[in-house]
């Protein structure tokens, strides 16, 4: 039956977060903000909701290990999974804002969570602040540095004639499906971890954040076999980054969040920054700025190797 949680938890999640990205690229039209803007800002933060529902909702309930390893393992299985199985259907072309801005950022993000992580066990709401404002200052820069197109692609032309009752539908359907989808995917996430002997934590970092790439994933794995523009690398990590700076960042401010699993420090957050730390090092191998097919093994292959040292 934990099983079953999960799976619908997460289906209500992928269908309650397409929903909510409607309807607020559809509602940034009304107020005429511009397509660049959007795809920074808006379809960011809305496509971070399901990961922002299941840590507020495990923090909320006592389990601080699935609101950070969430995060964690999303991370990890972003670049590992999602960015190794696209680059293994077609070499991912990399761009300099990544070694200028979004690494650097990311990298920076990173180490910031593990020193407050560290320090004194708990992820603060004055830490959570200072998150999500850096957060903030990091959407400014990145919006100055960019092009007036940029990011325009990842917005839909029609949403900007639709009507306001159903953007409000959209957001009635997308509000009520993450918030059920959160719930059960947390509590079947609880039981599976009971049932099969392992921590909150492991199942966070494994079942958890794979259930909330899938939509990532195969959203590039669908462009790379249509040989369209698979995955943008500065995309895939601004979503690490708004994963700390806004899902945990806004978690801690509603509710302080203290690390519960040692592993956690001890193990886990090491290889968010690992994967996080390789990038540089495969875009400067031959072939140089590029993540070409056996780049794109080597992550796979690097996370497979971490999913099994989760269980063990």
């Amino acid at each position: 039956m934990s099983i079953l949680w999960v799976i619908m938890g997460l289906i209500l999640l992928v269908v309650g977060g397409d929903f909510l990205v409607k309807a607020s690229v559809a509602l940034s039209f009304k107020f005429n903000i511009s397509k660049m803007v959007i795809g920074m800002t808006v379809v960011s933060f809305a496509t971070s909701a399901p990961e922002l529902l299941v840590s507020l909702q495990a923090a909320l309930t006592g389990s601080p290990a699935i609101a950070i390893n969430n995060v964690v393992g999303s991370n990890v299985a972003n670049i590992g999974l999602v960015l190794g199985i696209t680059a293994l259907i077609g070499p991912i072309v990399v761009d300099r804002s990544f070694y200028r801005l979004n690494w650097p950022a990311m990298m920076v993000f990173s180490f910031v969570l593990y020193y407050f992580l560290s320090n004194d066990g708990v992820l603060t709401r004055l830490e959570g602040t200072i998150l999500f404002t850096a957060l903030v200052v990091f959407i400014i820069v990145l919006i100055k540095n960019s092009k007036q197109d940029a990011a325009s692609e990842d917005v839909d032309d029609k949403l900007a004639t639709v009507a306001n009752a159903k953007i409000l539908l959209w957001l009635f359907i997308g509000a009520l499906a993450l918030y059920f989808g959160s719930v059960w995917l947390v509590d079947g996430a609880k039981e599976l971890a009971m049932a099969i002997g392992v921590s909150d934590a492991v199942i966070a970092i494994t079942v958890i954040a794979i259930g909330t790439s899938v939509p990532e994933l195969a959203a590039s794995v669908i462009a790379a076999a249509k040989q369209e523009k698979a995955l943008s690398l500065g995309n895939l990590i601004g979503s690490n980054i708004f994963n700390i700076g806004s899902v945990l960042g806004l978690t801690s401010i509603v509710k302080n969040i203290p690390v519960t699993d040692a592993k956690i420090l001890g193990n886990d957050i090491f290889w968010m920054i690992a994967f996080a730390a390789v990038l540089i090092l495969l875009i400067l191998i031959p072939k140089r700025m590029q993540i070409s097919r056996y780049k794109g093994l080597l992550l796979v292959v690097g996370y497979c190797t971490f999913i099994y040292m989760a269980f063990n």
